[in-house]
């Protein structure tokens, strides 16, 4: 379908994630990432990548089950927040306005046709870094952290959806993100599919859910500056018993060089090298992949490995169990 010519989706403002497990994913996230917090309030504490212009990346929540809560996506401006405002409203998936709150002026909260709960905003807070985080480079938003993964931002989300096909043309035809990659199925439906705000290749992804439950967590991804980083990366997590489920390799959709581990609370989480691809042609066709292609595997020609298509948060009955039997081959 044709675009308007302007984006009004800036990037992902900020993720929302529950954990059964606090203490242990805050370690995760704080000392592992070497994420840094500013703020706690009530079960929650908020913590920020340490190259994000905004005060916080992710709001860590403790529950009694894991998955992910309200993602913020900040709008390009104040007209482009009233534009697609208006949509959602006549989309009929709108909540209404909410007050200011940590890190963002007022928002608009809306779900998506899966249930996931989210909020546009435009108004927010810069980060200004005290004396023990303030750069040597004036035009960084904070000091390189120069200790464990060094995640420098928040890349992009993977929600799994009972239907891609409709959550997908919610972001193409109410957001007006546009549509990078799919993937079709023998059967003709979309199983999974990529979009951008910008010139990043993507930012918001939905693949199927094989539970047919809505609302719930594929994964989100940190992006650190390189390869490298990366594979020190799986180092890392593999010193401090975090379970590597998938990689380092290469995504063959949108070439993405990736590590997928499982934080403590256990929520699905990618390191990713994205950024290296930009699609800067305006009008850049829908690159769109067969079952029989996708299932080729990899860039490289690894399969993807089975807990990729069977673990996602909130856990269902015997998730531990349908993963095994996964791994196992059953």
């Amino acid at each position: 379908m044709a675009h308007q010519e302007n984006f009004d989706l800036a990037h992902l403002g900020a993720i929302e994630l529950f954990t059964p497990k606090f203490e242990e994913s805050l370690h995760f996230f704080r000392d592992i990432c070497a994420m840094r917090e500013v703020e706690r309030v009530g079960d929650s504490a908020y913590l920020r990548c340490w190259d994000e212009y905004q005060r916080y990346t992710l709001k860590l929540t403790a529950s009694d089950t894991n998955g992910v809560g309200r993602t913020l996506v900040r709008a390009t401006s104040e007209d482009a927040l009233a534009r697609r405002v208006s949509a959602i409203e006549k989309s009929g998936l709108g909540h209404g306005w909410r007050d200011p709150e940590v890190g963002v002026g007022r928002s608009y909260e809306f779900e998506d046709p899966d249930g996931h709960l989210l909020a546009i905003y435009y108004d927010t807070e810069h980060y200004v870094p005290d004396d023990e985080d303030r750069p040597a480079l004036k035009n960084q938003a904070a000091a390189f952290p120069g200790r464990g993964i060094n995640t420098r931002r928040m890349d992009h989300i993977n929600y799994l959806a009972a239907d891609a096909h409709a959550a997908g043309d919610f972001w193409q035809d109410v957001m007006m993100a546009r549509e990078s990659e799919r993937v079709r199925m023998d059967d003709g439906h979309f199983s999974a599919r990529w979009f951008r705000f910008h010139q990043k290749s993507y930012d918001v992804v939905y693949s199927e859910d094989w539970t047919g439950e809505r609302g719930r967590f594929h994964h989100f991804a940190f992006a650190p500056d390189n390869r490298e980083d990366i594979l020190k990366a799986a180092d890392i997590c593999l010193e401090n018993g975090i379970y590597i489920e998938y990689g380092p390799y290469k995504h063959a959709i949108n070439q993405t060089f990736f590590l997928y581990v499982w934080e403590p609370g256990g929520n699905r989480i990618e390191f990713a090298n994205a950024q290296a691809r930009l699609l800067l042609d305006p009008d850049w066709p829908v690159v769109e992949w067969s079952q029989a292609e996708r299932a080729k595997g990899q860039a490289w020609g690894m399969k993807t490995v089975a807990t990729f298509h069977t673990h996602g948060t909130p856990f269902v009955e015997n998730q531990e169990e349908i993963d095994r039997r996964a791994l196992e081959g059953h």
